[in-house]
This record gives C-alpha cells, structure tokens and sequence, in this order.
C-alpha cells in the first residue's frame, strides 16, 4: 500500500524491528565456548525472533491460565534447546497466556542470560498509567520491544484511549509494538493507519492459530491480505 510506505518500512520482520537482539546475541556463541570471538572466524548469527519460557505453575509465580504446553520451558532450559540446534539468541515474549503483564520472569532469565535474549513485554490498554510502565520497561536492561493485542475478544476499537497511550510512548521511547490481531484483520490495519509514526511489527503473521482443535478451515485465507499489509515482508 503505498500509503504506508511514504513514512519507511514501519510493518517490518522481527529480526529487522527487534535489532537489538541479534546485537545481545552475536556474543553468545564465542561466550559459549570459552574463547575471544576475534579468534576465530564467526559464523552467521542466528536469532529466534520469538520464544516463551515460564516456570511451572506454583504459588510462587501462579499461571492465569493453563494452556496445553508442557508444564516448564524454563530460561536454562530454553538455553539449553537453542544451543542443541545452534541458535544463538532469541527475542524472548513474555507469555500473556500465563503471566499476564508481569515480566517479572522474562527479566530474571534475562539476568541470567543476558548475551541470549532480548525482551517484549505485554502492555496492558487499560491501565491509565500505562505510558509510565513503558518509560520504566525502556529502562530495564535488554529490552526490545512491547506487544498488544486488538484480536475480536478484546474487543477493543482502534480509537481506543489505551491504545493511544501505548503507540505515542512506543513513539516517544523508540519501541516497536508487537501487535497480535489474528482473525480481525480490518480493526488491526485500521490502528496500524492511524498511528503512521509507531513501528509495527505483524505477530504470528496475523494468522489464527487456535491452540486446541479444530483448526480453521482455510488457516491461510488472510495471508495475502496481510502480505500487502506489509508490503514488504512478514514474518
């Protein structure tokens, strides 16, 4: 859409939004092994752009809800994965699904991991002070980015005042917004056109990806729609 493009690339991959990561990870592999990443040749980085990692649930750090994932993903453990396949880091999204807009985990793995990962929080639209929750998450050490949902559930409009909060201190704070609208394609383009200063980034390529059965009939029908959305590339 050419309207869109007057302004740069905003609707952009993640590996290409979240660039702060790959620049938190490119020190993991020399790290790993013990040696001065100048004395060796370095190979390709390769970033995941997007993992969730939680403890199980306890009183300690109680689930919202309990999807059907395996009870842990612990940071070592998600370590220990990415370094099995040779992954060098990746942009860890705290997960909604059981943490809600507590990242109070995510930041922990982060400490103990901090040449691995790069952080996207959850940011809640209807908390008013939420503009001075995002000026606090830019200053906590490794993070990238924020994340929002606008899927029908929410049932949120793209005038919504929490909304305008959370893109003008996306704006102010050099935040891109990791924005979830799978299944309610025209109310995301719609946010994504009124705000033509915020940097987007397409998550799960605004694709509906139920967790439990069935699927939905034609999983990819909006594809194309969301491909021109980019206009460029998705991911």
């Amino acid at each position: 859409m050419a309207t869109r493009s007057t302004g740069g690339d905003r609707l952009i991959d993640r590996r290409t939004v979240l660039q702060a990561g790959a620049m938190l990870a490119a020190a993991g592999p020399a790290l790993l092994r013990g040696v001065h990443a100048e004395a060796q040749p370095r190979p390709p980085t390769i970033i995941d752009s997007q993992v969730h990692a939680y403890e199980a649930n306890s009183p300690k750090r109680p689930w919202d809800k309990v999807p059907n994932w395996p009870p842990h993903v612990t940071g070592d453990e998600m370590v220990a994965a990415m370094d099995k396949v040779g992954v060098d880091g990746a942009i860890f999204v705290s997960p909604f699904s059981m943490y809600r807009y507590d990242a109070s985990y995510a930041v922990e793995v982060q400490k103990a991991h901090p040449g691995r990962f790069a952080l996207v929080k959850p940011v809640d639209p209807d908390d008013p002070a939420v503009a001075d929750v995002i000026a606090d998450w830019k200053k906590t050490p490794g993070t990238v980015g924020i994340r929002i949902f606008m899927t029908k559930e929410t049932n949120r409009a793209p005038g919504d005042p929490g909304l305008e909060r959370i893109c003008r201190a996306a704006v102010k704070h050099n935040f891109p917004i990791n924005l979830i609208f799978s299944g309610n394609l025209d109310a995301g383009t719609a946010l994504i056109d009124r705000y033509p200063d915020t940097r987007f980034v397409i998550d799960h390529m605004a694709l509906q990806q139920p967790s439990v059965p069935p699927a939905p009939p034609e999983p990819w029908a909006d594809l194309p729609k969301v491909v021109d959305l980019a206009n460029a590339r998705t991911q």
